[in-house]
């Protein structure tokens, strides 16, 4: 019979095997999943972390876009404002300077500067360049050369690069002079720097003419990491075996591993480069791994404290190890909700571009908007003036009938004021079906007290069908209201002055407006900005500009020639709203 003690020993030495291979079993585990979720989780944060690397990237290229083509139209119309025109005529500058640097605050541009035909700078917001000799710099010589607008790149003594935009000023062909808009790029390395991203812009050599790192300015990519990177092979060697993570690394900024964004910028082969630390990502993971392996060690505690109450001392300092394991979770917690505070704040700032960018947009629609509530503004003043007569001679029922059509004038500004409000607050155009019809008989009405002050015999020949289109009628009554403003200033000096419109329907809905006047001496400017020909002061030069571009966004056409036998014809398409629908 086997002795008690002997069976008691093969008991506990059977327990002890049972121990040891439990906690060998949750060893393997808890090495396999840590191993497994370092693979998983590292590649999971990093793609993660490129992804928003890359929506950062794609962000800071489109606002450097946004900069260079919102900048690359001031100098086209800069060079063509009578004023700066007349005072590089006349020599006379006393109020140049001043109307530039009014101009600078609404254009955004970093600067503005006017050159003669000698290169001399005669006007500048920066009063410090007055007299300044500029003609053997690249953006008066370049201006010289080319018709169009050309884009400078400059580096100064500092060297941080200066981006202008140069076009010359020329009246009939002849060089009078030259516009110079500068660009403030430099604000957008400000705002890059606010990240933990590095970032850098390359010119199509490769020179790097934008960077968050001023000393990277003037290199090229590889001598740019080769000056901060760790030096020497071997230091490389260690420096890649001390970096945690599974990915290969894409470069070595400062001696720290990063990942590495690229895009291309569409302007003159630009392409714009980030640098996003692994950091984040070994954070993040250390974190969940931090976690699993608490839970594991939670696990092994309880387990060794059921098996015996020998082990309380290793209780007690897993506990210990589990109260600083939390404290670690708190702060990672901590962190994690910082960045997603960061990452709101990022959204924010996007929606906040976005409607700047529209606001900028909104102040260029306020002055047609001004422009067009002059009219309905004097037709107001004639009714008034004919009711104040038709009360005097107690023919109220006439009185009546202009102040309704004083009422339909008041619906009509507000109807304008609101398209504004509405294009600030939400953006687009309301369109809707409506007959082309009923938007001659409204611009017709509209403009009927100066047709009768003028004793203009009107020929309207409309079909007897409708004209559909697809459109916003305030705008389409803009356009025509316009276009007969323009036909009665032109017939101002004629001898029985005619205007005619045609609206019929074919391929596209088409009104011609015609009138008897002197025709177009210049139909290439005709819708351009500021071409008028008419006296300082009685036209601002955006009324054919505004219609056409109010035409061409509702996907028609605003044409205008000279009759054979005299007079201007302006001709209007949009397309009929059931070619819409089928093409739909």
């Amino acid at each position: 019979m086997e002795d008690v003690s002997d069976i008691i020993a093969r008991r506990d030495k059977r327990r002890r095997w049972v121990l040891r291979s439990a906690v060998a079993l949750v060893f393997c585990v808890t090495v396999a999943t840590v191993w497994i979720s370092n693979i998983f989780l590292t590649e999971r944060f990093t793609e993660s972390t490129r992804n928003r690397a890359e929506v950062r990237l794609a962000l800071y290229s489109g606002n450097l876009m946004s900069s260079l083509q919102r900048a690359s139209v001031v100098p086209l119309l800069l060079s063509r404002d009578p004023a700066l025109i007349g005072a590089l005529n006349s020599n006379d500058f006393s109020q140049t300077t001043q109307r530039l640097i009014s101009y600078v605050d609404e254009i955004g541009a970093a600067s503005l500067t006017l050159l003669d035909e000698t290169g001399r700078v005669v006007a500048a917001t920066d009063r410090n360049l007055l007299g300044a000799n500029r003609q053997n710099e690249p953006f008066f010589v370049e201006a010289q050369r080319s018709a169009e607008t050309v884009f400078n790149t400059t580096r100064n003594e500092s060297g941080a690069f200066a981006f202008s935009y140069s076009r010359r000023v020329e009246i009939d062909g002849q060089l009078i002079g030259a516009i110079v808009v500068g660009v403030a790029l430099g604000q957008f390395e400000q705002s890059w720097g606010g990240f933990s991203d590095a970032v850098m812009v390359a010119d199509s050599e490769g020179q790097i003419i934008l960077a968050t790192e001023s000393r990277w300015r003037g290199l090229t990519e590889e001598e740019a990491l080769a000056r901060r990177s760790a030096t020497g092979a071997i230091q490389r060697a260690i420096q890649a075996t001390a970096d945690w993570t599974v990915v290969p690394v894409d470069a070595y900024v400062g001696g720290e591993a990063v990942m590495r964004q690229s895009t291309r910028i569409p302007f003159q082969g630009w392409r714009m480069t980030s640098y996003t630390t692994y950091s984040s990502v070994r954070e993040r993971v250390n974190g969940i791994l931090a976690l699993e392996i608490m839970g594991f060690a939670l696990l092994l505690a309880a387990g060794s404290f059921l098996v015996s109450r020998k082990a309380l001392t290793r209780v007690s300092l897993f506990q210990r190890e589990s109260i600083e394991l939390r404290r670690l979770n708190a702060a990672l917690q901590r962190e994690v909700a910082e960045r997603e505070k960061a990452e709101k704040n990022l959204e924010v700032a996007e929606q906040t571009v976005a409607q700047t960018s529209k606001l900028a947009v909104l102040g260029e629609m306020s002055a047609a908007v001004s422009h067009e509530l002059n009219q309905p503004l004097a037709a107001m003043k004639t009714y008034l003036a004919g009711a104040r007569l038709l009360v005097q001679r107690k023919r109220q029922d006439e009185a009546l009938a202009s102040f309704h059509r004083i009422d339909d004038l008041i619906e009509r500004m507000g109807a304008i004021t609101r398209q504004l409000k509405s294009y600030a607050r939400k953006g687009g155009t309301a369109v809707e079906p409506l007959d082309m019809r009923d938007c001659v008989s409204s611009a017709l009405a509209l403009m009927e007290p100066q047709l009768k002050t003028r004793n203009i015999q009107i020929e309207r020949a409309v079909p007897h069908h409708p004209v559909p289109v697809m459109a916003d009628r305030i705008r389409v009554e803009q356009v025509i209201v316009n276009l007969l403003r323009n036909a009665i200033d032109a017939t101002s000096e004629v001898e029985g002055p005619h205007i005619t419109l045609l609206l019929s329907a074919g391929d596209n809905a088409n009104l011609t407006v015609r009138d008897n006047g002197h025709g177009i001496s210049d139909l290439e400017q005709l819708f351009e900005p500021f071409y008028t020909t008419k006296a300082p002061g009685d036209g601002t030069g955006l009324g054919l500009a505004i219609s056409s571009g109010i035409v061409a966004d509702l996907g028609g056409r605003l044409t205008a020639r000279n009759a054979p036998d005299g007079g201007a014809v302006f001709e209007m398409k949009l397309p009929l709203w059931q070619e819409m629908q089928a093409a739909e």
